[in-house]
């Protein structure tokens, strides 16, 4: 790194395949938004050869352009593949979303890839979401590096930027994070801005000037060396305390030389095993230029740094009925192993699977077993199919270039898998494997929406499936009580572009509706009533007459009835019937039209007729006499409440249990679980929490996130109740 020889890119738009795996490198770019992936992602392509000039491919589309929600102004909205070819090695670098609401997507980079890059503008620095995900990186032990954009900025200093890195990255180790460069800045422009105009290697000692839009190495001027000597030192230390040879580090201090070449493969070796993590720096091609400043270097990094597929742990491999199965990482002629990352639709080609190939060899036209397990709660069921693949291809902007095969440790687009949803396990036919699925992030954000006009509400039940075979982020809820159809989302942006996608791929137009909550109500206290159903009109008659009371029971008892009849007033074969008749008025609710629980309904007298009685009649008597009941007593509205638990920066602690607190919430506890973060224990009304996802960013500035689980339901305040049945257009 530094002092290579100058690599070969590939041709723009040939498709880019490998035939071993130690010549594919998978890097996922990771950042807030705007920090300035998407356009590194382009200078990286362009410097490699892969497109002709930023942004394009030589047959049109962008490689930013793989939705047709996403534009070049707006914010990416999903994964999205660019591969390129550097030095003999395939490089796969996955964009990812940096705006919170899509770090699903996130996630299935971070599962697909074998090493992290970074990106952190200097304008911005570094935010608490890409902090949250740095230290599930460090769990794992995912190789990264940082590099820092946006140089060009007026006030960009990037001594200050590593500096700031060092404080965020490495809590353990601030000397594990290192800059490899350092800039090199020109003169200052009328705006008293110096542009930077190259980089100096601290280990070669060299300058890298791409002030004419190509990299061009020299030896640098006496004056610039001695700027650079503190921090070769501090890298050369660094460097040297990976190194398991102890006696280098004595060697060193003692004045002895090390050679390059020594430092750079210890450096590589510590990069790829995930306890080093260099800086790097990354700017724009100057006019017309076709490589970016840094971009060399960091494709210097990625093919020499990071880690091969074979170095990448195998996720948990079971068969069909859970049997744990062992199998050798990266084996290309080992049982086929794949993962579905990503699933998209093409308007021409059909529905397009983006996969990682863990074991085997994915060939064209081949049947394999397509598994999903483990994530019915969200509408995707469990499905075990055989089918038969289509053509594969490598992306290119909005092109597919077929390619004849993949394997083990590469990515590929799968077209017509028809079944296959993202998250699923693609195997042979003959020998149907599991991937234990990557961590999905739970939608607590409710979408309350309604078919917009018939011709939408016959297709909605498709398009819904579709879209949530897409996205596993994405849950899908058919509500019993409320009868509404749900769509739990990440947050407001995810579930805007949720409907648009609806419109304008599969065709149908929705309309958002006010979620509703699954009310209850109950007998404040005891009430009797009197059910008489008696009609004559010719012929049979009707007549039942019953009565009950009704006392309240404990939350959670719901419906008990017995039977105390004396004497025979209610013929036996009726009594059944009353049963059936309050039962099913208590379905329906007996002032507000939320279920009626917890409650005990006591058959106590009644009259039949020995002709004109019957079931039907019964049971409309016992709804009668349970409504009756109902307006002898009060009746309560019972909301669901929720148990919460916020994991937040302690800075925010205060700010979260306060809000807890003004919606209605009752804070049971705290706990700290390290690296600075509060667990945060509440319960708290649904109906205060149905914004929460939105609010809680907002109030923590993204550094928290919270879960959610159904604890019972509890009497709601009458001043909240009156305003619930008020907006209902109920009776108060």
């Amino acid at each position: 790194m530094g002092d290579k020889a100058q690599t070969h890119p590939g041709a723009a738009g040939r498709a880019v395949a490998a035939d071993h795996p130690a010549s594919v490198r998978n890097v996922v770019l990771v950042g807030h938004s705007g920090s300035g992936k998407t356009t590194l992602v382009e200078a990286l392509a362009l410097t490699a050869g892969a497109v002709n000039r930023a942004g394009r491919v030589e047959d049109g589309g962008t490689v930013s352009d793989y939705d047709e929600i996403e534009h070049r102004q707006q914010r990416s909205v999903q994964l999205s593949l660019a591969p390129v070819e550097w030095d003999g090695f395939k490089v796969n670098v996955l964009d990812t979303p940096g705006y919170a609401d899509f770090v699903g997507e996130l996630r299935a980079g971070l599962r697909a890839a074998d090493a992290a890059l970074f990106v952190v503008s200097a304008s911005d620095g570094v935010d608490g979401s890409t902090r949250m995900v740095w230290e599930e990186c460090q769990a794992v032990g995912m190789p990264r590096a940082i590099v820092i954009t946006h140089l060009e900025a007026a006030r960009a200093d990037f001594e200050e930027m590593t500096r700031v890195c060092a404080e965020a990255f490495g809590a353990d180790d601030p000397d594990a994070v290192l800059p490899l460069y350092l800039p090199l800045r020109g003169p200052e422009g009328p705006d008293g801005h110096a542009p930077v105009t190259g980089l100096i290697g601290l280990l070669s000692q060299k300058l890298f000037d791409y002030a004419s839009g190509e990299r061009k190495e020299s030896e640098p001027g006496e004056d610039q060396l001695p700027d650079i000597e503190e921090a070769r030192n501090r890298l050369i230390e660094g460097i040297i305390a990976e190194n398991e040879d102890e006696t280098l580090m004595d060697r060193y201090l003692g004045g002895e030389q090390i050679d390059v070449k020594t430092l750079i493969d210890d450096l590589e070796r510590a990069v790829a095993r995930g306890t080093f993590f260099p800086v790097l720096a990354a700017a724009p091609a100057a006019d017309g230029g076709r490589q970016g400043l840094g971009t060399v270097e960091l494709l210097e990094l990625i093919t020499g740094g990071f880690p091969t597929p074979f170095e990448h742990p195998l996720p948990g491999v079971t068969t069909i009925d859970g049997k744990a199965r062992e199998l050798k990482a990266c084996d290309t002629g080992g049982p086929l192993v794949a993962e579905v990352v990503k699933t998209a639709s093409d308007p021409y080609v059909g529905r397009i699977s983006l996969v990682r190939v863990f074991s085997g060899t994915l060939r064209p036209d081949e049947t394999v077993h397509v598994s999903g397990h483990g994530l019915a709660d969200r509408g995707h069921e469990d499905h075990d199919v055989d089918e038969r693949i289509g053509a594969l291809s490598m992306p290119f902007g909005k092109q597919q270039r077929p390619v004849t095969h993949a394997v083990a440790g590469d990515l590929v687009c799968v077209a017509k898998l028809g079944r296959a949803e993202t998250g699923d396990t693609l195997s042979g036919k003959d020998d149907p494997l599991l991937m234990e699925p990557w961590q999905m992030p739970d939608p607590l954000l409710p979408l309350a929406i309604q078919a917009h006009s018939k011709a939408d509400e016959d297709k909605l039940s498709q398009g819904l499936s579709r879209l949530v075979a897409e996205d596993p982020t994405m849950r899908l809820e058919q509500n019993q009580d409320t009868h509404q159809v749900v769509l739990w989302c990440l947050g407001e942006a995810h579930a805007d572009v949720a409907l648009e996608r609806l419109r304008s791929r599969y065709g149908v137009q929705v309309d958002v509706v006010p979620h509703r909550v699954s009310l209850r109500e109950t007998f404040a206290t005891k009430a009797a009533g009197r059910g008489r159903h008696v009609k004559q009109s010719g012929g049979h008659g009707q007549y039942a007459i019953c009565e009950i009371e009704v006392e309240p029971l404990p939350g959670g008892s719901g419906i008990e009835f017995v039977d105390k009849v004396v004497g025979g007033a209610v013929p036996r074969q009726f009594i059944p019937s009353v049963e059936k008749g309050v039962r099913a008025q208590a379905a329906k609710g007996v002032v507000a039209g939320y279920p009626l629980v917890d409650v005990r309904i006591t058959l106590l007298d009644g009259k039949a007729h020995s002709v004109d009685s019957s079931d039907a009649a019964f049971q409309t008597a016992g709804a009668l006499a349970l409504r009756e009941a109902a307006t002898q007593t009060r009746i309560h509205l019972l909301e669901p409440v929720a148990e919460v638990t916020v994991l937040v920066a302690d800075d925010y602690v205060g700010a979260v249990m306060s809000d807890l607190s003004s919606r209605r919430g009752r804070v049971l506890g705290t706990e700290q679980v390290g690296s600075g973060r509060t667990l945060v224990r509440a319960e708290v009304p649904e109906f205060e929490i149905g914004r929460y996802a939105i609010d809680l960013r907002s109030l923590s500035h993204g550094t928290a996130r919270f879960d959610r689980a159904y604890a019972r339901h509890e009497p709601m305040p009458p001043q909240v109740a009156e305003r619930v049945r008020e907006q209902a257009g109920e009776p108060s």
